[in-house]
């Protein structure tokens, strides 16, 4: 038997020699590990007892559009180096609206490069191109500086730092401030797809709201009986008083779900997502009722354009614009925003009051961005 074994004996000592050509496997458990050579030119790894830490104060961020915004990451060593070590920091980024054609779940979930740097050098991709830095206000920050927030900048952000065989990282959620609010087609309900919605938000200066950003909307109070279309794919709507032909009354309030739609032939209204915008929304006061056509003439007059759905929304929303005259929008709708409830306004709550659709030759006001 002990002459069966000695061939395998002698295999895992020539393992262990340093003469030896085969590796054992990598093994990453969260602490460093570094490799030397030694006479032969053969490396060898060895444990040294440091171990490295990725970490983030906030794990969750929100800012509004337009402005700047610092996600945090900070890395240190226990026990501490005594002198520092060349590292690699990726930032990445899973898109809250990720969704653009049908793939399937693994690639939808992969992850785009924001920025790589090492040292003093640096590379930012994509629509991040310019507008991405780290912070670096002390030693081991690596937060990141997002500049001019776009509406699609929301997501999960991951800080990834490299130091040889080590590999950790933390994630940042980054949220916008803003509103979500339903959209229907001028031919009336269900009339999108989901590339139909993601188009019809656009024009409106906004964006397919996510499934967060209308849990949110619900929570402050958002009903609305007709599904629509959501960023990730799915078809909802939020109920915040169950009734009949919503889901009916036996339902709790909450979110009612369609779940995942055929994105091609399945057709909803949308649910769309706007934040502040950097202009102004206002109403232009004109002696004369205008038609949609003498509407947008009359914004162009005014050194302005007439304003988008998303904008009116903003505007009410964030910058509390309350006006009790319906107005033209540039899809050719007519409505108003509404901030303090009061007679002849509509509802007892605060809101944008739609008329929807009417001809384009009947005569209102106006709502001009500038």
């Amino acid at each position: 038997m002990l002459s069966l074994l000695r061939p395998l004996l002698a295999a895992f000592l020539y393992l262990l020699l340093p003469g030896g050509q085969s590796r054992f496997p990598v093994y990453n458990n969260g602490f460093h590990y570094q490799d030397i050579s030694n006479g032969n030119g053969n490396g060898e790894i060895y444990f040294d007892g440091v171990r490295l830490h990725v970490e983030s104060p906030e794990h969750a961020v929100s800012a509004t559009r337009g402005s700047s915004v610092t996600l945090p990451c900070h890395y240190h060593y226990e026990p501490e180096l005594a002198t520092p070590r060349r590292t690699r920091v990726k930032w990445s980024w899973l898109p809250a609206n990720t969704i653009s054609e049908p793939v399937s779940p693994l690639a939808s979930a992969k992850e785009t490069e924001v920025m790589v740097a090492m040292g003093n050098r640096h590379r930012s991709y994509g629509s991040f191109k310019g507008r991405v830095r780290l912070r670096r206000s002390a030693p081991g920050d690596m937060s990141l500086v997002i500049n001019e927030l776009q509406l699609n900048d929301t997501g999960r952000y991951r800080c990834e730092v490299i130091d040889g065989l080590e590999d950790e990282s933390v994630t940042v959620e980054l949220e916008l401030r803003g509103v979500v609010f339903p959209y229907y087609s001028q031919k009336g309900r269900y009339h999108f797809n989901f590339f139909g919605a993601q188009q019809a938000c656009r024009d409106q200066d906004a964006t397919l709201a996510t499934f967060e950003q209308l849990f949110t909307a619900w929570e402050e109070g958002l009903d609305w009986c007709n599904a629509g279309w959501l960023a990730d794919g799915t078809v909802q709507y939020p109920i915040t008083v169950p009734r009949d032909g919503c889901g009916g009354v036996d339902l709790a309030p909450g979110l009612r779900s369609y779940g995942q739609r055929h994105r091609l032939v399945h057709q909803y209204d949308a649910f769309c997502f706007s934040a502040s915008v950097k202009g102004t929304v206002y109403f232009l006061k004109n002696q004369t009722k205008l038609n949609f056509s003498e509407a947008v003439g009359a914004c162009v007059s005014d050194g302005s354009q007439i304003a988008t759905v998303g904008q009116l929304y903003t505007a009410w929303r964030l910058m509390g614009l309350d006006r009790c005259d319906a107005g033209w929008l540039a899809d050719g709708s007519v409505r108003y925003p509404i901030t303090k409830a009061r007679a002849n306004c509509g509802p007892p709550e605060p809101g944008v009051r739609s008329f929807g659709f009417p001809p384009l030759y009947l005569k209102f006001a106006v709502y001009c961005y500038r």
